[in-house]
């Protein structure tokens, strides 16, 4: 790779700003020329075809284009892919590691949000705040000093189904706390849940002895509908299920069906569909709290994004080893 090397965005117009704020621009133009185009949204347009035959290092995030046979041909000298967003599954195909691409992907920097706001929803589930705050409001008083049975976070158990990035990072969020952590995941062994701090489960148990379940798995096809009726019907009275992961993990038909009988409660960052279609029941249960797919990176916590490729690209020109870099053999079963 040349001194001053050529880079090219590729990523939606709209979110750069967000993700490469000018001083994180000011950063990346130190290190590498940046392509007249600046940012490509269509590679099959004249000018993005134009810098890709000079680019040697593409800076990719949301709304890139897929990154396919054809664009690899296009750009002779590219060398590296350093991705400013999560998983790099839906932009790649095979031919970037035949090329010998090196990549990396900023998916520890947006686990990092999705881990703190499971923590929070955690936290408020187990004082039950959402159906105590529905309460205040309907009745506009409370007894002063009442002891509410069945709620506090002391000893509560909380299951975590996956030890994906978001899962382990969870999983340290929570040491400080007086939880009980228990895990399940069909690749991590005794040892492992050892050296992370919890105990180790099968899924069915985790979900028969949690109060409250947080999803963390990798939207696979055998994880898909991984949690439908007869595994919904396992958890026990009263308990929370929390999902960030991904909306096609949890049969919603079941989901709703479980909800209406009033045995356990659910807090949805992610839905099958999404968004939800107007009339879906979830938006009026009252055991049921959406949110619209924001645990994620939003507002200030974007620009943690670029701040990963900006150092793995530093790395990457010293020739020293990324952080982030994405191992072909790993991302089979991730996210």
């Amino acid at each position: 790779m040349s001194e001053r090397p050529v880079a090219l965005f590729a990523m939606s117009a709209d979110t750069l700003p967000s993700v490469y704020p000018p001083d994180l621009m000011d950063r990346l133009r130190a290190s590498v020329d940046l392509a007249p185009v600046l940012i490509a949204e269509d590679f099959h347009e004249s000018r993005a075809r134009r810098a890709l035959a000079e680019a040697q290092i593409l800076l990719t995030g949301w709304g890139c284009p897929h990154i396919g046979p054809d664009v690899l041909d296009a750009a002779p000298g590219l060398r590296a892919v350093l991705h400013a967003g999560g998983s790099v599954k839906g932009i790649m195909t095979p031919g970037w590691w035949e090329r010998g691409l090196v990549v990396s992907s900023a998916s520890a920097a947006n686990a990092l949000p999705v881990a703190e706001y499971t923590l929070g929803m955690i936290m408020l589930a187990g004082k039950d705040l959402f159906a105590a705050r529905d309460r205040y409001r309907a009745r506009r008083t409370f007894t002063l000093a009442e002891i509410m049975p069945g709620i506090g976070n002391f000893g509560r158990r909380v299951g975590v189904v996956g030890a994906s990035r978001i899962g382990r990072r969870l999983i340290e969020l929570l040491r400080p706390f007086d939880f009980e952590v228990f895990l399940a995941d069909p690749y991590v062994g005794a040892a492992e849940a050892a050296a992370l701090g919890v105990g180790l489960l099968p899924l069915d148990e985790l979900l028969r002895t949690s109060d409250i379940v947080t999803v963390h798995a990798p939207a696979l096809p055998e994880t898909h509908r991984m949690l439908g009726r007869r595994e919904l019907r396992l958890m026990p009275e009263h308990a929370v299920l929390i999902n960030t992961a991904r909306g096609s993990l949890v049969d919603t038909d079941a989901l709703v069906e479980e909800l209406r009988r009033g045995r356990i409660s659910a807090i949805l960052d992610v839905t099958d569909p999404e968004p939800l279609a107007s009339g879906s029941p979830l938006f009026d249960l009252p055991n049921a709290f959406l949110t619209p797919h924001l645990a994620g990176s939003q507002g200030n916590e974007v620009r943690r994004l670029g701040q990963y490729v900006a150092e793995e690209l530093e790395r990457l020109l010293a020739g020293v080893p990324l952080v982030h870099r994405v191992d072909p053999a790993e991302l089979e079963r991730a996210a």
